[in-house]
């Protein structure tokens, strides 16, 4: 049964849609008119054309599943208002088609409640509690709010799929569900491919080998696994590669001449790095430089398709990816070695953490992939939720530019700023005390960062017209790109792979008794254990009643935490 504590999942989804649904007329973006043209393309034309119709600027670019939803919702639009659905009448938005649009964000995000409601009831009686917690802070998302029900869009319909997938990859009997609802997810949009490592690994581990053995395979499985993917995806490209349209589709999906960066810089490396080479342009005459005067321009006009630094090296899309596959490498190895539901949901978090880092053209939206699986452990040791605090302040202040008009000021920072106060106050009173080391002055750097998160919004949302005008209008964006990204970095991938490897390091010491410890020695698998040379590497596989004295661990962490070579203590 749910906390009586806190309102039910229902109970928040009502509320939260009444409140919803008084946003209709708010402010939307380009992506409204995005998605009605795309009700069109896909009533008004045959399947052929639907990846090749550019008669709006607003082409479609999603999977073929998301095609096919589209076309689904098309023969409802129609009912609600005909125009809506032909594809030359560009930027039509009566208001039925407002109120229909806006609706059908509102139904489809109810499988994301729903998920909810399954990883609540599926979570430990002991951290029941906890779990509805967190389900409520994913289900009230700000984040989701400003994207999908301000700005537009239907990510709370994705996430739902994918919080579903996660959820049934928690019980043995429905690790196969979870894969097959994956593979339906990529169908829907690609952008989650980045979080595809980690189920690959799972899966491997958990489904398709047995758990005594990796050397024996579960042939029944892997075909059950195998079979079920092939079949949702041929259920998606079958149609487009039967008319031989593959390219077509494939350079809708993976537009790599947009760029390095977005118009507004997402909160990553890249936005660090783009920081940097504009203050190299200043820089440079005092320092000897070279500056490349075709990219100037591009430094000054902000527009997608038009990155170039005018100092620092070019990042290609090939950087980007290795980048990537380097940072989402560790996580994986230890998933690998320790195939829990924890530790898949912290290498999803993680592969998600390193493909906003490091991806190439990634969208501000994109730290939602980090935000919502995190949201479902962070409040299992208090560690996480140190590193998820700035997280999620940086990653929703970072949303805020997407609505720039004054009517959606209040509502943006009103609605965020008691999310961050209801629910991190709630998850600093649930999460329990680490056994780990925490870094102290980390903490205290947090809660400088978060205040000055205040002066920030205050200045880029007021201020800055007030001072300047019409000058210097990409000054906010760079700002809060840059502001954000030293929060969401902090949020600290190094730290998160250290501790990766010292957890594991950690209980393979617990077992070895001091006198047996004289150096490190590095073993197969990533295992550094520090013992005599001629002593068995004992995993971490051993039982977890077998356990040294106080005395004798605090002197293997002692030894371990050296850098130099050990000598016996005599």
């Amino acid at each position: 049964m749910p906390d009586a504590t806190y309102p039910t999942i229902t109970q928040c989804a009502l509320v939260s849609a009444a409140f919803k649904i008084l946003l209709f007329p708010a402010y939307k973006s380009t992506d409204f008119e995005v998605h009605r043209n795309w009700l069109a393309i896909t009533h008004s034309l045959p399947l052929s054309e639907w990846y090749y119709e550019d008669t709006s600027q607003w082409t479609l670019d999603y999977p073929p599943f998301f095609a096919y939803f589209e076309w689904l919702l098309s023969h409802v639009a129609r009912l609600a208002d005909p125009a809506m659905v032909r594809v030359y009448n560009l930027e039509h938005d009566t208001w039925p088609t407002v109120y229909f649009q806006r609706t059908t964000v509102l139904v489809t995000e109810l499988l994301l409640a729903y998920a909810l409601q399954l990883f609540l009831e599926s979570s430990p009686l002991a951290s029941r509690r906890s779990a509805h917690v967190a389900a409520l802070s994913v289900l009230l998302s700000p984040g989701l709010l400003i994207i999908d029900h301000i700005h537009f869009q239907y990510n709370g319909f994705m996430y739902g799929i994918l919080v579903l997938s996660l959820v049934l990859a928690r019980g043995k009997n429905s690790l196969l569900a979870s894969g097959l609802a994956f593979a339906a997810l990529l169908c829907f949009k690609h952008i989650y491919v980045y979080l595809a490592p980690a189920y690959f690994i799972y899966l491997l581990r958990t489904y398709c080998l047995s758990p005594k053995s990796i050397f024996d395979i579960r042939f029944v499985n892997c075909v059950k696994l195998g079979g079920g993917i092939v079949a949702i995806v041929a259920a998606a490209l079958g149609p487009f590669a039967a008319l031989k349209q593959m390219p077509q589709l494939l350079s809708r999906l993976f537009p790599f001449a947009r760029g390095l960066c977005h118009a507004y810089w997402a909160s990553n490396v890249w936005a660090l790095y783009s920081f940097a080479d504009r203050a190299l342009i200043v820089l440079a005459p005092r320092l000897g430089l070279d500056i490349k005067a075709d990219a100037l321009q591009s430094v000054t006009r902000g527009l997608v398709g038009d990155t170039s630094f005018a100092v620092l090296p070019e990042i290609s899309a090939r950087t980007c990816f290795a980048l990537t596959l380097l940072f989402q490498a560790l996580p994986l190895i230890k998933l690998f070695m320790q195939p829990t539901w924890e530790n898949f949901i912290g290498a999803t978090t993680l592969c998600g953490y390193a493909s906003f880092l490091f991806g190439y053209h990634v969208h501000e939206k994109a730290i939602l992939l980090v935000i919502i699986p995190f949201s479902l452990i962070a409040l299992q040791d208090r560690r996480h939720l140190s590193t998820f605090r700035p997280l999620a302040v940086a990653g929703h202040v970072s949303l805020f530019p997407l609505l720039f008009t004054p009517a959606e000021f209040p509502i943006k920072t009103v609605y965020t700023l008691l999310w961050l106060v209801v629910f991190l106050t709630a998850f600093d009173r649930l999460a329990p005390a680490s056994n780990k080391t925490r870094f102290f002055l980390l903490d205290r750097f947090n809660t400088l960062y978060i205040a000055l998160c205040i002066p920030l919004v205050i200045y880029t949302s007021l201020l800055h017209q007030l001072v300047f005008g019409q000058r210097l209008e990409f000054l906010p964006l760079m700002l809060t790109s840059v502001y954000t990204a030293i929060g969401v970095f902090q949020h600290d991938f190094a730290g998160n792979e250290w501790r990766v490897y010292e957890e594991h390091k950690s209980r393979v010491l617990a077992l070895v008794p001091p006198d047996k410890l004289f150096e490190y020695h590095v073993h197969e698998g990533g295992c550094r254990c520090a013992h005599s040379s001629g002593a068995k590497c004992l995993s971490a596989r051993q039982p977890a009643t077998r356990r040294t004295s106080t005395a004798a661990r605090r002197s293997s962490a002692a030894i371990a935490g050296s850098t130099i070579t050990r000598q016996r203590r005599k």
